[in-house]
């Protein structure tokens, strides 16, 4: 099975970012993700649709 949530610290190595470049998107509500107990989590399918989004 395909992991479809990620952590932070997987978003930034998939966008090859920063943690903290990745963190600080994630808190201006620029990249989408959502957060469980205190932790970002981003699904993997609105990752793919947010690099899209930014193509345009």
């Amino acid at each position: 099975m395909t992991d479809q949530i990620l952590t932070l610290k997987e978003v930034a190595a998939y966008l090859k970012l920063a943690e903290k470049t990745a963190y600080r998107l994630a808190s201006e509500g620029k990249l989408p993700g959502f957060k469980v107990g205190g932790s970002w989590r981003f699904k993997r399918e609105d990752l793919e649709a947010w690099i899209e989004e930014q193509k345009k």
